[in-house]
């Protein structure tokens, strides 16, 4: 969602060794699409994004800025979860290879 203005549904993996965050197509496929280095990377939660309707994101929202400063924005499914996943990802940054 970071470079388009439409979001898509992705599943995602998260793994501490090598410590990245891998994406792939719901649908299936055992290849992901794409993976966010997270060595380094800082991840807060978002109250608030510019540029988007206030019913879309519902303050579900997380941001991972890796080390070397791409933007990801993601959804969680709630609020809860997004918490959790903020946890896993900065204990990742933190202690992953």
């Amino acid at each position: 969602g970071h470079r388009r203005k439409n979001w898509k549904v992705r599943k995602f993996v998260l793994r501490d060794d090598p410590a990245y965050l891998h994406y792939y197509d719901p649908a299936g496929g055992e290849e992901p699409l794409g993976a966010i280095h997270l060595r380094g990377c800082v991840v807060t939660a978002v109250e608030d994004m510019p540029d988007s309707k206030k019913h879309d994101v519902d303050n579900i929202l997380f941001e991972i800025i890796t080390a070397d400063e791409i933007h990801y924005y993601l959804q969680a499914a709630s609020s809860t979860e997004r918490t959790e996943w903020i946890k896993a990802i900065q204990a990742v940054a933190r202690t992953g290879k």
